[in-house]
């Protein structure tokens, strides 16, 4: 089916970011991936080898997805690769005990095109280690694919594919995806990574200084309220409502 894709539709919207890849065969299967479910946006995180995107085996595995790697990006932090994303979804099939919701590939390929306009990065770990702990403990969900339980391996460019047909079956699904959703009822602005990421800074400074969290002893207090927040979708305004607080701690004490 051609689609006529808005600035704002999910095929513009969604990011696939790859961290610490160790095989540019991968990469080229995953831009292929992408391609044929009408995605584009691809970056790289340290991928393990260098020039990931031009290496012939990536231009052989992307089979006709060549432009897919000629557009991707390259660069050397996951927040570099984050920029502008107000959403983000790491995927594993590793779960672990502090970690942001967990959500099956349907459910975020409905949330992200019925309830958000921004963009979402969907972030994926090297083939032999999956993500670093940090990286899924900072995202706003955990998709875990619900595969066989005695043989769950999926590789590289499989991930990424079930997860850009969900997108992409749930945004056929829906007839108004060509523009997003109005619903009654106060919307406001969906904050961003960067931003999300200084209000738990900031609210990590006001408890030491009124002693609720020692920093000698941090414990898992941090993670906890991170996995806290995950699950409000927090709003510019409840991070500004977030700061404001700590500030007021920060200068009673």
């Amino acid at each position: 089916m051609n689609l006529a894709i808005s600035d704002t539709s999910v095929f513009n919207r969604l990011r696939i970011i790859l961290v610490d890849t160790s095989h540019p065969g991968n990469i080229g299967a995953v831009a292929r991936a992408m391609k044929t479910m009408g995605f584009s946006d691809l970056r790289l995180v340290n991928p393990r080898f260098e020039n990931a995107l031009t290496n012939p085996d990536a231009i052989a595995f992307a089979s006709g997805a060549q432009d897919i790697l000629a557009s991707a990006k390259v660069v050397d932090k996951i927040e570099d690769a984050l920029e502008d994303c107000h959403f983000v979804a790491a995927v594993s099939a590793r779960l672990r005990e502090f970690s942001p919701p967990v959500i099956a590939p349907r459910e975020f390929a409905d949330k992200l095109v019925n309830a958000m306009t921004q963009p979402v990065a969907l972030v994926f770990g090297s083939e032999r280690y999956g993500l670093p702990n940090e990286i899924v403990m900072n995202s706003n969900v955990l998709i875990n694919v619900p595969a066989n339980p005695d043989y769950s391996s999926l590789n590289l460019a499989q991930a990424v594919q079930i997860l850009a047909y969900e997108c992409r079956m749930s945004a056929l699904a829906n007839s108004a995806y060509l523009v997003p959703k109005s619903e009654v009822g106060f919307q406001g602005e969906l904050a961003s990574i960067e931003q999300i990421e200084g209000m738990y800074q900031h609210l990590e400074q006001a408890l030491v200084k009124i002693e609720f969290l020692d920093p000698q002893k941090p414990k898992k207090l941090m993670p906890r309220l991170k996995r806290l927040f995950s699950r409000a979708q927090l709003e510019v305004e409840e991070v500004n409502i977030i700061r404001g607080i700590s500030n007021k701690i920060i200068d009673r004490n």
